[in-house]
């Protein structure tokens, strides 16, 4: 998949700090931005060496999450969190407990408590721009990465802003998806995605059937080992807090269009589109044009926002105000993630 360069792809390189206006609870920090007119994500350095991060958070959590919701996300660099035990301690010291990550969509692994490796794609992939589990209808409301290692080359963690992506999306694609909605429907078995087992994260079939019915999910079991599932789930999202609207789905990953041509005509050689591991349809099950999801896809790549990791760098996002993706990598990469306040959309009544 070719990624040609964006203006929004600006390094963090040569950035000139600027101090908050100070008073006692921001004295300690500096703030900074990629540039003045691109907000997403506002970097935060200390100020005093040695300044415990923690801490430091959990006296300035309102004006902290006040800065979230106007930036979407915001970038820790140069603090003292220094392992993925650190990493965990401080989200939980500001959200609680963290989320597990069930009904899963990517191969991942635990490393401590309920912090996960970010997805285990090959080193030589792109994945796109998305909101973690927006394929759901329950996701969190905040997701966290901590870079343990630095990748050699490239690896980055992309961003955009989903208030923007809204914005951007022509009329009338928002109109057709606010109206249908986007359906998932997924094939389990068979060795051509994650097993049934792995998603669910058990090895019974009654357990299944009882995540399914609870989060509103069809299903259908099409021998002892293979499964097939279908939702329908939001197009947009409304921000609980701010009250923006926010392009959250992940029709442009699940959708047959998002493989490469040559391993999507293999794929379909093998099996009929019904048959495919996941594939992504208008809520009335109906076929989205290949167009307009091409149209999504270029929007995401015109906002996307890139910055070079450095090891103990923390990024925080609002999961409904921001999208991230991961680029290509050389070498050993290791960058974990957390998720935290978990929510739940209401879709509205169509009939």
């Amino acid at each position: 998949m070719s990624h040609p360069e964006s203006p929004s792809r600006l390094k963090l390189q040569g950035i000139k700090r600027r101090a908050v206006s100070f008073s006692a609870s921001t004295e300690l920090v500096t703030t900074s931005q990629l540039q003045p007119d691109q907000p997403l994500p506002l970097i935060i350095q200390p100020q005093v060496e040695g300044l415990n991060l923690e801490t430091w958070a959990l006296n300035q959590r309102q004006w902290l999450e006040s800065q979230l919701l106007q930036h979407g996300g915001i970038l820790f660099r140069n603090f003292n969190i220094n392992s993925v035990p650190a990493f965990e301690q401080w989200m939980q010291s500001l959200y609680g407990s963290l989320l597990d990550y069930s009904y899963r969509s990517t191969p991942r692994s635990t490393v401590s408590g309920k912090i996960y490796t970010s997805t285990e794609y090959p080193a030589d992939q792109w994945i796109p721009l998305h909101n973690e589990m927006a394929y759901s209808r329950s996701y969190p409301l905040r997701i966290a990465f901590y870079c343990v290692q630095p990748a050699v080359e490239d690896g980055a963690t992309p961003i955009a802003d989903s208030r923007i992506i809204f914005q951007k999306l022509d009329s009338q694609i928002k109109e057709r998806f606010i109206e249908k909605r986007v359906m998932y429907v997924r094939n389990y078995g068979g060795g051509l995605d994650l097993p049934w087992q792995t998603v669910f994260q058990t090895s019974k079939h009654s357990e299944v059937e009882v995540y399914c019915r609870q989060a509103g999910i069809e299903w259908k079991w099409r021998s002892e080992d293979r499964l097939r599932t279908r939702q329908v789930c939001q197009a947009i999202a409304t921000h609980p807090v701010t009250g923006d609207r926010v392009w959250f789905n992940q029709a442009h990953l699940f959708h047959v269009s998002s493989l490469a041509p040559a391993v999507r005509e293999s794929l379909l050689a093998v099996v009929p589109p019904e048959e495919l591991p996941r594939n992504a349809y208008y809520g009335d099950g109906t076929p989205i044009e290949d167009s307009i999801l091409d149209e999504i896809r270029e929007v995401y790549q015109q906002e996307m926002v890139i910055f070079p990791w450095q090891q103990g760098d923390i990024l925080l996002l609002d999961n409904l105000l921001a999208a991230h993706g991961r680029t290509p990598f050389v070498g050993l990469r290791n960058v974990v993630v957390g998720m935290a306040e978990p929510y739940e959309s209401r879709l509205p009544d169509t009939n």
